[in-house]
């Protein structure tokens, strides 16, 4: 697939002199830290060394006065509160650390609820709601969901139970008529960092109980894993408080892991330092595969374990269901392809739709991503449940798929999600009307910018450059994630060492070298590259940099991002 690169501007000049001395970095480096919004010596203070003391004042969200007060009373009044939480891996860590934390302080008077997939859907339910009434729950806190659930709040309302939203999606015309809703996307909400995930808005919660109740910041510690894993899984930016929150989550994985966490970690076969790649690649899938095949409730009885045993064998049985997952997901991946392939009027359009009523709902959303590595369109995977057809939307970068399908509204049941990922539902009979209308307004809206694949580029540099201060000083940059990714650099005229091979059969493994210098490169799913720097030919690439460990020998790596031939320019 042709993709477009995309050089950042480099700042000023006389700034990024002025930064590389005040640092005693190089101009590569201070450039890097501009474009990051990163300025002065206090600024990359903070960006190299986050501090808790960053975390935001809680009590800056709307209402979280409110939630606090109620909460006061439940546990005043022995009354019985009920956490519930979607069945994705940042409503089940949302869950864990909300309830883990009560229990410590209400005991046996906390439970947790976590809808079944398959005959509740998505967020907050009836069904959900007739089981606090049927238990004596006077309170649910609902963490990841919530936010657009006027008629189930009201519902509750009605059989004397009370709200209390902690939700992190866009906000509907009309806000739920709970006790508190906390979301910093609220338009009235003045909450300074508007990008917490689900269960980074349970993480203010208990923040400011312990904050109103005059407990230590540090008996949060040990929930700060669940809230780095949930923010790496969730792909929100990790900047600001996610940046400080996954920080030192990381840290807590690494030197002092929960035991499910370590269960996943066994199981995983990880030996290595956590990064954001094993939250991301190893722990998520398998805490969402439980929610996605299973039950979500699965997830959290494996994050609250506090026992060796007890964690492993709820790990194994989520190590399976993952098993499950991924061959699932390779199967309807083939199927969807050869939908697309076998019809050459989809190959033209600009969105992908398709239906099947047989698909697996747990993975659908899985599917949609890997549509979009193929075939580089906003793309929405159907497939009948409860007698509807429900999906999940993925878009390209630069589209809002979240207000293409609000367009389509007239068609749907119900829809929620982000500009980048969606989930909708609507009657059967009407996928091929909403195929029809929502191409319509992706072809008004898209451009062809927008269909083509970016590789944004920070910086232009020379191999020489790349030595191991400058590695140790780039590794500092971590936790990377989104608006802090991995640098990508682009370096020009370059040979390989004249090894370059096929790997795996999709990869490519070679050598990039100058005159003066060169460095091991692999570049994953690039084998068609290989005609590019065969035969001594002068190519461009782009990479990020990493290290490359092998039978006991660290080096330094280029991951390649593309590949194109020198004479291009």
């Amino acid at each position: 697939m042709q993709k477009r690169w995309t050089i950042k501007p480099k700042a000023h000049n006389a700034a990024i002199a002025k930064l590389a001395a005040d640092l005693n970095v190089n101009e590569v480096l201070a450039n890097l830290l501009l474009q990051r919004g990163i300025g002065s010596f206090d600024e990359a203070k903070r960006f190299f060394r986050p501090s808790l003391d960053d975390l935001h004042n809680p009590f800056l969200m709307k209402d979280m006065d409110k939630a606090i007060a109620r909460i006061e009373k439940a546990i005043a009044e022995n009354e019985k509160i009920l956490v519930f939480g979607d069945y994705d891996v940042d409503g089940t860590t949302a869950v864990a650390l909300v309830y883990s934390f009560l229990k410590t302080i209400i005991g046996d008077r906390v439970d947790f609820y976590i809808p079944d997939r398959y005959k509740e859907g998505y967020g907050i339910s009836f069904q959900g709601i007739d089981f606090a009434n049927a238990n004596d729950f006077n309170l649910i806190i609902a963490l990841d969901c919530g936010i657009r659930s006027v008629d189930k709040v009201d519902y509750a309302t009605e059989r004397g139970i009370d709200f209390i939203i902690c939700d992190h999606h866009l906000p509907g015309d009309e806000i739920p008529k709970a006790v508190a809703v906390l979301d910093a996307k609220q338009k009235d909400c003045n909450y300074p960092f508007k990008e917490l995930c689900g269960c980074g808005v349970g993480f203010k919660l208990v923040q400011a109980y312990a904050q109103n109740n005059n407990l230590d910041f540090s008996l949060l510690g040990e929930y700060l894993d669940l809230t780095a894993i949930s923010i790496a899984s969730d792909l929100v930016p990790i900047v600001d408080e996610n940046r400080v929150l996954c920080y030192y989550g990381l840290q807590e994985i690494n030197n002092n892991p929960r035991k499910g966490i370590k269960a996943i970690l066994d199981l995983a076969q990880v030996k290595k330092q956590i990064t954001i790649n094993e939250l991301v690649f190893t722990i998520g899938p398998r805490i969402n595969a439980a929610g996605r095949l299973d039950s979500g409730r699965k997830a959290v009885e494996l994050l609250i374990s506090d026992n060796v045993e007890g964690a492993e064998n709820a790990g194994e049985k989520i190590n399976m269901t993952n098993t499950q997952r991924r061959e699932l997901d390779k199967n309807i991946t083939e199927q969807a392809l050869s939908m697309i392939a076998d019809d050459e009027q989809l190959q033209n359009k600009k969105s992908t739709v398709l239906f099947h009523p047989n698909w697996h709902k747990g993975v659908i959303g899985i599917v949609a991503s890997r549509l979009i590595e193929n075939h580089y369109k906003p793309t929405i995977v159907l497939t009948e449940s409860g007698g509807k057809a429900t999906g999940s939307a993925r878009s390209v970068k630069g589209f809002n798929v979240h207000d293409a399908i609000a367009a389509c509204a007239d068609l749907l049941e119900q829809f929620g999600g982000h500009k980048y990922a969606a989930g909708l539902t609507m009657k059967v009979e009407n996928v091929a009307a909403f195929q029809e209308k929502f191409e319509q307004v992706v072809s008004e809206s898209i451009t062809q910018e927008m269909l083509t694949p970016e590789v944004e580029i920070d910086a232009e540099i020379d191999l020489q450059d790349i030595n191991p201060k400058f590695f140790r000083i780039l590794k500092q940059f971590e936790p990377f994630g989104p608006e802090n990714l991995s640098p990508v650099f682009v370096t020009k005229k370059v040979k390989d060492g004249g090894y370059g091979k096929i790997v795996g059969n999709s990869h490519l493994k070679l050598t990039v070298e100058t005159d003066a210098t060169g460095f091991g490169a692999i570049a994953f799913g690039q084998s068609n590259s290989l005609k590019y720097i065969s035969d001594g030919k002068s190519f461009n690439v782009c990479y990020s940099i990493e290290e490359n460990e092998f039978r006991g020998n660290v080096s330094l790596q280029l991951n390649v991002k593309d590949i194109q031939p020198a004479e291009k320019e």
